[in-house]
């Protein structure tokens, strides 16, 4: 009797590197976890170490192997998730990185892309990506990157310099490096580089010009979900598994809670909280400081979404607890947040890299606002928490508005929808049921679904669906009035927190 085969997943995310295998099931046979620097040289300026992150890989998928006691060839394929936006630019010979990652967080590319709005092309990168021209994305970094290291450009012009996003840097190197490895990323990560054209879901020559960067640093286009695979894991003994599933993170979160239908939505809550729309084969366009995007590719069938990205959320808790010291541990916050009946006036706006959707002001800061003699530490963790279902609130009405669809239910998953606490406040403020799975690692879950499919690990999407398991639904029970306060404060707490930057 043959051994069974299981389906690896590398999630690759901000904090740090997981690695999952997967059953047939969708349970969870094995996992490992290790954390990376984060690195801070200026305010406002974020990095990660490509280099740790890469070796740390290596490490999370050996690890979770031998706590199962399997080996890389007992894996049918593998799926990998990542971090989006995050820029990666190396030396194709030496597999150097010239500079360290830019994270998405970063703001050092603000004036280019001020820059880019003042020569007038906003408007047309805008309807060719459906993105705003904004420090989130990878095009810009990579601009900043080949403008701020000797020689780059010359280099990057002669074919000696390639980019990535983390996703395209982990495949490099998985898939051989410097000795033949595959420099191909998916249609979903390249829909965040300001560089890709919706439409034609190829890199777009005006826009590279605009930004100055050349087509040969730029990975192949590939789908999420790829029955010509990829390439495969170079291992000491020869080939190992194929590499067949790509996907950024918040669309693989969309894909690993089966949101297959037009009209589905899912949050997830992480560092920061993205809100994802499946609009099925339409691009939909947004008027309300909402993101286009592709939601993923099977084969050559393309699904577009609408996106509001909130750049800091669960960070915020971390910031609590790292900064201020305020607990040991993440999971104290919703203790703490529980021992008081309200938040007792106090809001708090986690705009440490600026507001991003739908508000997009790069300008805005962190802000505390309500406090009194009375408050103390519960209070603050409890805004704190709200904060991130505030934010929630903003990007789901607007995308309300450009999709002119009311939803009435929302799946969410990540690490923060663990807090019951702050699910049955973002239940109440919404005003609609929110869904939770029982695997809440959908973002590792959905790149093993996208690599399972395409070597018909798992089948369709039918079969995908069955396996979708709910482990709570939260229903909302605050009364209108009630939520017509808080949001009030809550729009006017917003208020105090733009434009605190001023400019130069």
């Amino acid at each position: 009797m043959a051994k069974e085969k299981y389906i690896g997943a590398i999630d690759q995310g901000t904090t740090g590197t997981r690695f999952m295998i997967f059953d047939h099931d969708s349970n969870i046979f094995g996992s490992y976890y290790k954390e990376h620097e984060q690195i801070f040289p200026k305010p406002g300026w974020v990095e990660h170490d490509p280099q740790e992150i890469w070796r740390n890989t290596e490490y999370v998928m050996r690890k979770a192997l031998q706590s199962v006691k399997l080996s890389i060839m007992d894996l049918k394929a593998i799926g990998i998730t990542n971090q989006r936006e995050t820029t990666v630019v190396w030396d194709k010979n030496s597999g150097i990185p010239i500079f360290n990652a830019i994270v998405w967080q970063c703001t050092r590319t603000n004036e280019i892309c001020e820059s880019v709005k003042k020569d007038g092309f906003e408007e047309e990168i805008k309807a060719r990506t459906g993105l705003l021209t904004a420090t989130y994305f990878s095009g810009p970094k990579i601009k900043w990157l080949l403008d701020n290291k000797s020689d780059s450009h010359s280099k990057a012009a002669n074919g000696q310099l390639l980019f990535g996003n983390i996703d395209t840097w982990i495949i490099w190197n998985l898939t051989g490096g410097t000795k033949g490895g595959v420099h191909v990323t998916d249609c979903t990560n390249a829909s965040r580089t300001m560089l890709m054209n919706l439409k034609t879901l190829d890199w777009d020559d005006d826009l590279l010009e605009i930004l100055k960067v050349p087509r040969s640093m730029l990975p192949e286009i590939r789908p999420s979900s790829d029955a010509n695979i990829y390439g495969y894991v170079k291992c000491t003994s020869g080939d190992g598994p194929p590499v067949s599933g790509d996907l950024g993170d918040q669309q693989a979160a969309l894909f690993g809670q089966t949101c297959f239908e037009t009209g589905n939505a899912k949050n997830t809550y992480g560092t920061g909280n993205f809100l994802l729309m499946n609009t099925g084969k339409n691009i939909v366009k947004s008027e309300s400081g909402l993101l286009t995007t592709v939601g993923y590719g099977v084969g050559k069938d393309i699904t577009y979404a609408l996106e509001g990205s909130v750049a800091i959320s669960g960070a915020a808790v971390q910031w609590l607890r790292d900064q201020l010291n305020f607990f040991s541990t993440a999971k104290e916050s919703e203790e703490l947040a529980s021992s008081v009946q309200n938040n007792g006036g106090v809001y708090f706006v986690p705009a440490f890299v600026g507001l991003f959707s739908p508000h997009w002001d790069i300008t805005a800061r962190g802000t505390i606002v309500g406090l009194t003699r009375g408050s103390d530490r519960a209070h603050i963790t409890r805004a704190v928490l709200e904060s991130i279902a505030f934010q929630s609130l903003d990007v789901f009405k607007a995308m309300e508005v450009d999709s002119k669809v009311n939803l009435s239910s929302l799946r969410v998953d990540g690490g923060a929808s663990k807090n019951n606490l702050l699910m049955q406040f973002q239940a109440d403020i919404l005003g609609i049921e929110c869904v939770r799975p029982k695997i809440k690692e959908t973002t590792a879950l959905g790149a093993a679904y996208a690599a399972g499919l395409a070597v018909d690990f798992w089948h369709d999407f039918e079969e995908l669906r069955k396996k979708w398991i709910v482990d709570r639904v939260f229903n909302p029970n605050m009364v209108d009035e009630e939520r017509t306060k808080l949001v009030h404060f809550w729009n006017k707490a917003v208020t105090k927190a733009k434009a605190w930057i001023e400019p130069c």
